[in-house]
């Protein structure tokens, strides 16, 4: 009898059963035959005998510039700086949207280690419509720097105002006159700035047959959001708070969330020499289309720095090394969620030394 198969989105996602199945001939593996496989569950092993490199520490020290707080305890902390010093991570920059007692207490737990960490604080957006606003943001921040914050962020907004921050602030966006005191504070301070803006461009498109994200972009998905700001829209945001703040150095974040289309970034780059993009977490988008990326990096290799925002564990980092520094190709690695092979961008050595640590030198240096 022939076979009918009925697929739909929400049964390639979430369904227990993705198809209608008259037949029952073939034996299932435990995670489905081809008739019941869900999208979700596909996760495909290279079978291609091509060279595999472990890089076990980085080529050179590094700087993670963007890490949050994973460390709930002293053991994990401790832990932590044993995989940073295995794995040849210098120091680590824990970004978090926290201020006010909550800093001073992540702060002080972190200050165990005041060589191996940096603690970057919040915006407090308590009262982000009163009048008082933003010069009760502004006290904040300075009593958050004077106790040991060095930066502020990540500062997140995918479209309907900052989230990633307490209070939330919705409806607030980057380049709100509201703020423009308090990127001009960050920039009296010597604060850079790691700013999230949108989300890949996968999340804002349909979600169907035609999305070749679909695995990890109905996990973010954004398509479906009334009133939200399209991922032009956010990159406006983003390129109209660097144009009116140029004293201010900001980090976008996931290279902006514009790996599907490096263009975009670059265009920024050449234009605004107080921006510049942290990878992290984005090993995926960019790894798709190695020779591209790699061009891009080596041509920005001076405003480019290293980033994971992926846990603290000891392959994570390997992984990263694995695809910056090696020529490795069809790499699967189930973290980073899509379903597509990476490729390593084999970065010469004098780009890597720079997007490893000495960009990040620079910019917490306040030399940049």
């Amino acid at each position: 009898m022939q076979k009918l198969f009925i697929i739909s989105l929400s049964m390639l996602l979430l369904s227990v059963s993705g198809c209608v199945n008259e037949s029952k001939s073939e034996p299932e593996t435990e995670a489905g035959g081809p008739e019941t496989l869900l999208l979700k569950n596909f996760r495909p092993e290279s079978i291609f005998n091509i060279p595999v490199n472990i890089v076990e520490k980085a080529r050179y020290p590094v700087i993670d510039m963007h890490a949050h707080t994973y460390a709930r305890s002293e053991a994990e902390m401790d832990q932590w700086v044993k995989t940073m010093d295995e794995r040849g991570i210098e120091k680590t920059v824990i970004l978090s949207p926290i201020h006010g007692l909550e800093f001073d207490s992540v702060f002080d737990a972190y200050a165990k280690y005041p060589d191996r960490f940096e603690v970057w604080c919040g915006i407090d957006f308590t009262g982000y419509e009163d009048p008082g606003f933003p010069a009760s943001a502004i006290a904040e921040l300075e009593r958050c720097h004077e106790n040991g914050a060095s930066g502020v962020g990540e500062l997140g907004d995918k479209g309907k105002g900052f989230f990633f921050s307490k209070p939330p602030a919705w409806g607030m966006h980057a380049d709100d006159p509201r703020m423009g005191p308090i990127w001009e504070k960050c920039a009296e301070l010597g604060m850079p700035v790691n700013i999230h803006v949108a989300e890949p461009k996968w999340m804002y498109e349909k979600m169907d047959s035609t999305n070749d994200g679909l695995m990890n972009a109905y996990q973010w998905r954004l398509d479906n959001q009334p009133d939200i700001v399209d991922h032009q829209g956010m990159i406006d945001i983003l390129e109209r708070t660097v144009k009116n703040h140029p004293r201010t150095t900001f980090i976008a974040c996931h290279v902006a969330n514009c790996g599907y289309d490096l263009g975009i970034i670059a265009r920024l780059l050449d234009a605004y020499p107080n921006l510049h993009v942290d990878i992290g977490a984005r090993f995926a988008e960019i790894c798709a289309t190695p020779r591209a990326t790699a061009a891009f990096m080596e041509k920005y290799q001076d405003r480019i720095v290293y980033g994971t925002d992926m846990g603290t564990s000891p392959d994570m980092y390997q992984i990263t090394f694995r695809l910056l520094e090696t020529a490795d190709e069809h790499i699967y690695d189930d973290r980073f969620g899509y379903h597509w092979p990476l490729h390593g961008l084999n970065l010469p050595e004098e780009v890597l030394e720079k997007i490893y640590r000495l960009n990040a030198m620079r910019i917490c240096t306040g030399t940049d």
